[in-house]
């Protein structure tokens, strides 16, 4: 009797109380490749318009037109074999339905000609070196770039010149006298 009461009391206690719960689910299925443009981690696709192409960022593929149909493929066709991704401009695309960007393929054409460049762009990832060894090609990840920075004394508009010291081009001690 007494456990039956608890249970009683227990369940009377779960439906009178306002239960909140929260779940928040975030899952990047794709994650943008390492020449994509800064800035453009929430997209689904890139036009390229130096190879006019797409590009899926989910699925890391590539979507071009060839014999007549929309190809999707996780590599460029054999005529832009030596196209590089890294200096390439490209348009994030957000005019799109479903999974067919190239719906609108003439307008991006007409708008993105071939050596289209908008604003500059800086990559996600620096681009691979090619170091060559005596059995074949590797490419390695370059370190990150320092940044430049001005040990100008100045805080003007950038104009400004340097406080440098005198130095010279050798890195020599000088000539003797």
């Amino acid at each position: 009797m007494k456990t039956l009461k608890l249970i009683t009391i227990t369940l009377l206690m779960f439906v009178t109380c306002k239960v909140n719960s929260q779940v928040t689910v975030n899952v990047n299925i794709g994650s943008p490749p390492q020449w994509g443009p800064v800035g453009s981690t929430e997209v689904r696709y890139y036009y390229l318009p130096d190879v006019e192409s797409y590009y899926d960022v989910p699925s890391a593929m590539f979507i071009y037109y060839e014999g007549g149909v929309w190809v999707h493929r996780d590599f460029l066709p054999v005529r832009y074999k030596n196209y590089d991704l890294f200096y390439g401009y490209k348009v994030v695309i957000t005019d799109y339905r479903d999974d067919t960007p190239y719906i609108y393929f003439v307008e991006h054409k007409k708008k993105y000609k071939r050596g289209y460049r908008g604003k500059a762009q800086k990559t996600i990832g620096n681009k691979p070196v090619k170091v060559y060894s005596k059995t074949k090609v590797v490419y390695k990840e370059q370190p990150a770039k320092k940044a430049n920075v001005s040990k100008s004394k100045s805080a003007g508009n950038g104009n400004e010149k340097s406080v440098k010291k005198e130095q010279g081009h050798g890195g020599g001690k000088g000539k003797k006298k």
